[in-house]
């Protein structure tokens, strides 16, 4: 064998043997928006899961700002070697229509690990505003172009598009207020500041029983196994109307095949666990995973769904 070739060799299994070793030192999770948000919580229930699965500490880091973009531009440049995770939601893709001159590609620089979790958002508004459902709404907008606002967590975020298609689909002219965070937006639409809100079924289901906001539909093609009562959008009117939240652990482009496998499965198996489904539902959301060929399907259609509202409704970010 040749010198070359020898240290050609010694590489590989060097390589081989780090991989096989995985994890031997703490992982960085990377959570791209606020703390207490849709994909902060089930991304900490998520890493403490993961932390006694793999035996190694994972630090939690908000990076939270532009749509997320900030925190998923850290990943998309970190080595791919699976040290360096990230949970996120729609808003990676909505953002990558959304924000010009990213150093990023949305698609090409991550890797597809595995899918978490998702469900609706509802539609609420405050009972100050004389509506009982959806059909109202519609009207009531209608009727008043322009005045209606609705509350969301920020330019660019989930909240602020499922709206737009929501208005577009209505055919109504709605005013979209942009706020830094979800909990900010939703103090504001319980407070009256703003009539209507997309808010998650943890926040509405007790905000609906103490009467301070009424929820009118949920934004899922089925309803809502946590409020049952509250129709589909599809049901209320707006036919054809779906908009799926849904959380997933993705890494830098390139990482090797079979780490990406060993974390499949590792989450795969936590979410079995009997105190974690209760505790994602909790959140608002359903326990649901699949492959990484899969949550990369899903990313690639809805990344040319949200590319389609945002050309049709005009979204941008201010």
């Amino acid at each position: 064998m040749s010198r070359w070739m020898l240290v050609a060799s010694i590489l590989v299994a060097g390589g081989v043997n780090a991989q096989q070793g995985y994890p031997n030192k703490p992982l960085r999770l990377v959570l791209p928006f606020g703390v207490g948000g849709l994909v902060d919580v089930p991304g900490r229930i998520i890493a403490t899961k993961l932390r006694e699965s793999i035996g190694q500490p994972i630090v939690v880091e908000n990076r939270a700002g532009a749509g997320g973009t900030i925190g998923s531009e850290m990943v998309a440049k970190s080595k791919p070697d699976g040290y360096t995770l990230m949970i996120t939601s729609p808003t990676h893709v909505i953002s990558a229509n959304l924000y010009k001159g990213l150093t990023y590609d949305a698609l090409k620089d991550f890797t597809s690990i595995a899918k978490v979790a998702d469900g609706p958002y509802v539609l609420v508004v405050n009972p100050g505003l004389p509506v009982k459902s959806v059909r109202d709404l519609v009207e009531m907008a209608k009727a008043q172009p322009g005045v209606i606002d609705y509350a969301s967590s920020g330019n660019g975020s989930t909240q602020h598009l499922v709206g737009a298609l929501f208005a577009s689909m209505a055919g109504v002219n709605m005013n979209h207020v942009p706020y830094k965070d979800s909990s900010r937006a939703t103090q504001d639409v319980v407070g009256g500041q703003v009539k209507v809100g997309f808010v998650g079924t943890p926040i509405a289901i007790p905000q609906m029983k103490n009467g301070r906001l009424r929820a009118l539909a949920v934004t899922t093609p089925a309803r809502s196994s946590q409020m049952p009562e509250v129709p589909t959008l599809q049901e209320a009117g707006i036919a054809g109307y779906e908009a799926t939240i849904w959380v997933a652990l993705l890494g830098p482009a390139g990482m090797p095949r079979d780490i990406v496998m060993r974390l499949n499965a590792d989450i795969a198996r936590l979410l079995k666990a009997p105190d974690v489904r209760p505790a994602i539902i909790a959140t608002g959301l359903e326990v649901s995973t699949g492959t990484p060929e899969e949550l990369t399907s899903l990313i690639r259609a809805e990344h040319e769904k949200w590319g389609r509202v945002i050309r049709e409704t005009g979204a941008t970010v201010q």
